[in-house]
């Protein structure tokens, strides 16, 4: 089970066909979503585009950006439009920026849709040129950053439709030690170093923990003060079990990951990213979502199968309330913003 994993394993969808168009078209809403160029984020947006909304794809500029958002628009149906807005999640800077450009094209109509999608994993221990830890930032500073600047236009939006939705998409990896602040701090570079001590084990791994609890430990913040506030915003959180992305491939090249067991997990339990984006594909089209539900599959220990409501007893424990209060002020304090939910 060695050699090389250099692409991801083509595995064919089992529920994405069927659960796609069981959903009810999103014709005039607007959807915003960071990270499009592969996976998860990528059959995202195209699914949004099949259901005809506007939706507003936020990546780093490259040429790959260029080729799927050509995927992505080839996808559209009826009035379906793109939007495509640079964005940097390792700069605070480029964050406000890309908010400012979606707020002056969309301050008539709001935002129906923040999909929180964009993730690294396993990177090095590196500062962003915010101070930051790279995979904290990226996974959820900057989302953080962002709901704060797209706020109104979200509150604009469910006050005129009865909702919209902040949908954070979170990992299996969410699971283990409770939240640290020390990694929502400026700590970037130094959080334990390079070394991988095992099969998803080390400080690598440590860092990609916390920033995928932080998505849930966000999503139960968001949801108990726009609760408190009286808010018509729902806050939803998913993770896409194994899927088959350009996650790991990047993770054995960093040798965060061996090939080795990329290659077995694709034996046995990976699924293709169709289904592995159903989550945040519910909470972001499904009708009859509720503030605070966690969408993901059960199968083989929550690895693969359809995105369901999982039970929130153990999440809630994970991701309880000192964790939130924490979450929100270390947030605050990074980001250099003060985010009031009203």
């Amino acid at each position: 089970m060695g050699g090389s994993y250099t692409k991801p394993k083509e595995v064919k969808p089992q529920h994405y066909e069927k659960a796609v168009k069981d959903l009810p078209s999103m014709s005039g809403k607007v959807v915003v979503v960071t990270g499009t160029t592969t996976g998860t984020g990528f059959i995202f947006a195209k699914t949004c585009m099949q259901k005809d909304a506007t939706v507003v794809v936020l990546n780093r500029s490259s040429e790959r950006v260029e080729t799927a958002n050509q995927d992505i628009q080839s996808a559209a149906a009826g009035s379906g439009k793109l939007v495509s807005v640079a964005c940097d999640l390792q700069s605070f800077k480029s964050v406000r920026e890309a908010a400012a450009q979606i707020t002056q094209q969309f301050q008539e109509t709001g935002v129906d849709v923040l999909c929180n999608n964009a993730g690294i994993m396993a990177t090095d221990d590196v500062a962003t040129e915010d101070g930051c830890d790279n995979q904290m930032q990226t996974n959820h500073l900057s989302h953080f950053l962002l709901t704060k600047e797209l706020w109104p236009l979200l509150k604009k939006t469910a006050d005129a439709k009865g909702e919209s939705r902040v949908v954070n998409h979170s990992s299996v990896a969410r699971a283990g030690n409770r939240l640290q602040a020390e990694y929502l701090g400026k700590n970037g570079g130094n959080l334990g170093g390079n070394k991988v001590t095992g099969t998803f084990q080390g400080p690598k791994w440590d860092r990609y923990h916390h920033s995928k609890l932080a998505n849930l430990v966000f999503t139960y913040a968001l949801r108990d003060l726009t609760t408190q506030a009286g808010s018509k915003v729902k806050a939803l959180c998913a993770h896409p079990g194994y899927a088959a992305t350009h996650l790991q491939v990047k993770a054995v090249a960093d040798k965060s990951m061996s090939a080795a067991t990329q290659n077995m997990a694709g034996a046995t339990v990976v699924q293709a990213p169709e289904d592995g984006a159903l989550g945040i594909i519910m909470c972001s089209c499904k009708a009859d979502v509720e503030n605070g539900q966690f969408f993901g599959p059960t199968g083989m220990g929550g690895m693969c199968g359809m995105a369901v409501v999982l039970p929130s007893e153990k999440e809630e424990k994970l991701a309880d309330e000192p964790s939130r209060k924490m979450l929100w002020e270390e947030s605050e304090k990074s980001t250099g913003t003060t985010f009031a939910v009203n």
